[in-house]
């Protein structure tokens, strides 16, 4: 046999099984078991804008419907739960392990702590106070006038340099608000100065905040916050609570809400700060607005269904405008521009898909529409007590007959 043919044949050769054989598949590997399916952003979505538009409709209830006129004290209760619910997932739970990062000294509380959860206190306060004056309809309305609020808080503290564009896309949103507030009928001075203050204090609030976040040390999500706010806010709350209203309450009272409401509206306060850190961290910040919109129009909804609220053409012309120029303001026009493409691609593929669906939420959307509008036009008419004998008796004497 030539050496070409040996060298060929030993390529043939089977291997000798006693020699150990490398395996192909990585066992550690194989055996890794495969990711548990996380939750769709849609849930949180939902989550937040159930529990949003509950803590609003729930103060609303207590503090009017059930007349329980202390809403310091209730702003009060909610910082405390708030505190005693932090305190305990700091220890008991990984919700909280972010202020380990966070370098808190007792200077950097007191300089910039502090000073924030006075104007939180502050905002909270004109905030709740509003509810007793105005309609929950058209405390969203003028809401929609924060971002003006904090965009010239920025400017006055230096946060950011004067823009007149910035200006004059903002000033949409003023606009919108001033005719809203012309169109609406039950209009209580007090009550707008108490929700312009909130405004205006939760502004700088959030102007301080984001200075502060501006270090990479003292990096916070809302839960954290509210784990340094919550404590320092309760205690000037109370101190207001202690001298504004105490004197004034009894337990009659707080026998008129139950104990159990006043748990769950704690409870439910609590949880619009967790939902909004998990709803962060899955969605973007056009579902951020979007979702913050949408809630506003259903809060406006619901004030018409649950109260009774009585909201004019006007005032939805307004506060069309006022959400639109806030939409355009967050987000931008070729930010906008993109989405709408995106959305028009989005919305020809589910109609082809699934066209029920599709013809369902038009429907919807109509009946929404037509309940908004329908519910602007009511009107209420006094009473008229027809007498069917009379009228008859007036039409014959008029006609020069006799009726017996």
């Amino acid at each position: 046999m030539s050496n070409e043919e040996k060298s060929r044949s030993s390529g043939d050769s089977p291997r000798d099984q006693s020699e150990p054989v490398l395996p192909t598949v990585n066992p550690e590997v194989a055996k890794t078991p495969a990711a548990k399916p996380a939750l769709h952003p849609a849930f949180y979505v939902v989550f937040w804008i159930g529990l949003s538009s509950s803590v609003i409709l729930f103060n609303k209830w207590i503090l009017d419907t059930l007349q329980f006129r202390f809403p310091v004290i209730l702003t009060t209760y909610h910082l405390a739960f708030a505190s005693i619910m932090t305190q305990l997932l700091a220890r008991y739970t990984t919700l909280l392990d972010g202020r380990k990062t966070v370098k808190m000294t007792g200077r950097v509380y007191l300089r910039a702590i502090v000073p924030i959860g006075f104007f939180f206190s502050l905002s909270l306060i004109c905030g709740n106070l509003t509810y007793l004056y105005l309609s929950v309809a058209f405390i969203q309305m003028l809401k929609a006038t924060m971002p003006v609020a904090v965009l010239i808080s920025s400017w006055s503290l230096g946060v950011s340099q004067p823009n007149l564009k910035v200006f004059l896309n903002v000033s949409v949103i003023v606009v919108g608000v001033i005719i809203a507030s012309v169109g609406e009928i039950h209009f209580v001075w007090i009550g707008v100065l108490w929700q312009i203050g909130g405004i205006v204090f939760e502004a700088l609030r959030l102007t301080m905040v984001q200075r502060l976040l501006s270090s990479a040390e003292f990096k916070m999500d809302p839960l954290v916050s509210l784990y340094y706010f919550a404590p320092v806010c309760a205690a000037m709350n109370f101190v207001v609570a202690l001298f504004w209203e105490v004197p004034n309450i009894s337990m009659e009272d707080f026998n008129r809400v139950g104990f159990l409401m006043f748990f769950l509206n704690g409870l439910c306060a609590f949880l619009l700060n967790v939902s909004v850190v998990f709803l962060i961290g899955k969605t973007s910040s056009l579902v951020l607005t979007l979702c913050g919109v949408l809630k506003d129009i259903m809060l406006v909804v619901a004030s018409m269904a649950i109260w009774g609220t009585q909201v004019t053409g006007l005032q939805f012309f307004g506060y069309s405008i006022a959400l639109c120029g806030m939409v355009y303001y967050k987000l931008g026009y070729d930010t906008l521009k993109g989405y709408a493409g995106e959305a028009g691609r989005k919305w020809a593929e589910f109609g082809n898909t699934r066209p029920v669906l599709r013809k369902l939420a038009v429907a919807v959307l109509i009946l929404m529409t037509l309940f908004l509008v329908l519910g602007s036009l009511d009107q209420t008419y006094p009473d008229i007590d027809i007498n069917a004998g009379q009228v008859l008796s007036d039409a014959a004497n008029k006609m020069g007959l006799t009726t017996d």
